[in-house]
C-alpha cells in the first residue's frame, strides 16, 4: 500500500553492496519510476565533473526517464575512461533489470574522489534491490541513508498542494555534510513528484529552486565534483495519470504553486545539510536586505557565509560582531557605512554604521543557548534580499576533514 506522504508511482530501495567495509552501512539505492516520467536535472560548476554527472548532462532533460541507481562511499570522480564505462555500466544493468533501455536510467555517485569503482560489487547490489523496491515509507528511508557519506542523519521532506482539485505530492532527499559550497554543494538531492510537468519546465523550476536553494548553503565554500539535483515527475497523481499536468499558458497560478513547492521542498533540504554540517554545533541564518539587486545581497550573505572569522566567533560565543560587517565590507559590493545595521537574533549591534550599547553577556549566551543562529543585515540601498545558510566552524570539522581518507 503507498505511503500517503510518498509520490505516486515511485518504488525505493537500499542496501549494502561492498563498496563500504562495514556490512551495516547501506551503500547503494535505486529509485525507479512506474512509468516514464519527465526528469531535469542541476549539476556542479566545477571545471571536475564526475562521470556520473556527465552522464546525467548527457541525458537530460528527458521526457521518459525511468529512474536514477546511486552509490555511496566512492565518488568515481576523476577516473578517466573507466569511470565513464563503469557509471554508463551501472544504469545498463539496472535498465536490464527493470526492463527500460539504459538511457532511460540516471546515475550519482558520492564519496572519495580518485577511486575506480567496485563494479562486481556494484552490479551485483543492483541485481540484488531490484526484487526489494517498494513503495513503502522503510524502503524510501533505506535509499535515504544508503545516499549518505559523513552525514550524521538523513534529510527528507514532503509536501502536497492542490492543483485543479488533484492532489499533487512531493518527495525529496538529499545528502551532504562537507564539501558545501555555493553553486550548490558536495550533495545530491532527489525530488519527485506525481504532478505531470514536461522536462523543460522541470529544468527551469529546477534551476530557480536550486538558485535560492542549494546555491544558498555554505560550509566551508569547497565546490564538489559530485554536486546533482534531479526531478522526476510522473503525472501518477491521477487515476488516469493526468489531470495534474502544468501548462503555463492556462495555468500559470498551477505552475506557480508547484514551482513553488519544489523551492519549499530544496529549501528544507538544504537547511538540513548545513545544519547536519561535519562538526557543527550551529545552524546560521544570513538575512541580506535593501541591496540594489538580489546578486548583491547574495555576494554580501556568501561572503559572510564563508568567513572562517565569522564561524569560529559564533563556535566560540563570541558576539564579535566587527567580525560580520567587515566581510560585508569586502564582499565587493559598494555602500557606506551608515546605510548598515546588523542584528545578533533580536538584538541591534550596528545601527546605521554606529555600534549600539548592548550586553554581550547576554548576546554570548545568545549564542551558546541557541543551535539556530539568526544574523541580518540590513541596508537602505534597494529592494535586493537574500536568504543564506551556513553553520559554525569547530574542532571537530578540522578533525573529521584532516582524517577523512586515513
Amino acid at each position: 500500500m503507498t505511503t500517503p506522504h510518498l509520490a505516486k508511482g515511485y518504488r525505493f530501495a537500499g542496501l549494502h553492496c561492498g563498496i563500504r567495509p562495514d556490512p551495516d552501512r547501506r551503500d547503494l539505492a535505486l529509485i525507479v519510476s512506474d512509468v516514464p516520467a519527465a526528469a531535469a536535472g542541476v549539476f556542479t560548476q566545477n571545471r571536475v565533473r564526475a562521470a556520473p554527472v556527465r552522464v546525467c548532462q548527457e541525458r537530460l532533460p528527458a521526457d521518459d526517464a525511468r529512474g536514477v541507481v546511486i552509490c555511496s562511499g566512492n565518488a568515481n570522480a576523476c577516473t578517466g575512461p573507466r569511470g565513464l564505462e563503469d557509471a554508463r555500466a551501472m544504469t545498463a544493468v539496472a535498465a536490464r533489470a527493470i526492463g527500460c533501455r539504459a538511457e532511460q536510467m540516471l546515475v550519482c555517485s558520492t564519496g572519495v574522489i580518485g577511486r575506480h569503482l567496485p563494479m562486481p560489487q556494484i552490479e551485483s547490489g543492483i541485481l540484488a534491490a531490484v526484487p526489494l523496491l517498494a513503495d513503502t515509507s522503510i524502503a524510501f528511508d533505506d535509499v535515504a541513508h544508503a545516499i549518505l557519506t559523513t552525514d550524521t542523519r538523513i534529510k527528507t521532506a514532503t509536501r502536497e498542494i492542490d492543483l485543479d482539485g488533484v492532489a499533487v505530492r512531493l518527495t525529496g532527499v538529499a545528502k551532504g555534510a562537507a564539501m558545501i559550497g555555493p553553486n550548490l554543494a558536495t550533495m545530491l538531492a532527489f525530488v519527485f513528484t506525481d504532478a505531470a510537468v514536461s522536462s523543460d519546465d522541470l529544468a527551469v523550476i529546477a534551476r530557480r529552486a536550486a538558485d535560492q536553494t542549494f546555491n544558498c548553503i555554505s560550509v566551508e565554500g569547497h565546490t564538489s565534483t559530485n554536486d546533482t539535483l534531479l526531478l522526476f515527475a510522473n503525472g501518477m497523481a491521477s487515476s488516469e495519470g493526468k489531470g495534474s499536468e502544468l501548462r503555463t499558458q492556462n495555468s500559470e497560478l498551477g505552475t506557480q504553486r508547484f514551482a513553488a513547492a519544489v523551492t519549499e521542498v530544496c529549501a528544507e533540504l538544504a537547511r538540513s545539510i548545513a545544519a547536519d554540517a561535519e562538526g557543527a554545533t550551529h545552524l546560521i541564518t544570513i538575512e541580506v536586505e535593501g541591496l540594489r539587486d538580489d546578486r548583491e545581497a547574495y555576494r554580501v550573505a556568501k561572503t559572510i557565509a564563508e568567513s572562517a572569522l565569522v564561524k569560529t566567533a559564533i563556535y566560540g560565543a563570541d558576539p564579535n560582531w566587527g567580525r560580520i560587517v567587515s566581510a560585508a565590507g569586502y564582499a565587493g559590493v559598494a555602500f557606506e557605512e551608515e546605510q548598515l545595521s546588523l542584528w545578533l537574533g533580536d538584538l541591534l549591534l550596528y545601527h546605521a554604521g554606529v555600534p549600539q550599547l548592548f550586553d554581550a553577556a547576554s548576546a554570548s549566551a545568545y549564542l551558546k543557548r541557541e543551535h539556530h543562529i539568526q544574523l541580518r543585515l540590513r541596508f537602505t540601498l534597494g529592494p535586493g534580499r537574500c536568504t543564506f545558510w551556513t553553520c559554525d566552524l569547530t574542532r571537530e570539522y578540522v578533525r573529521l576533514n584532516a582524517e577523512y581518507t586515513t
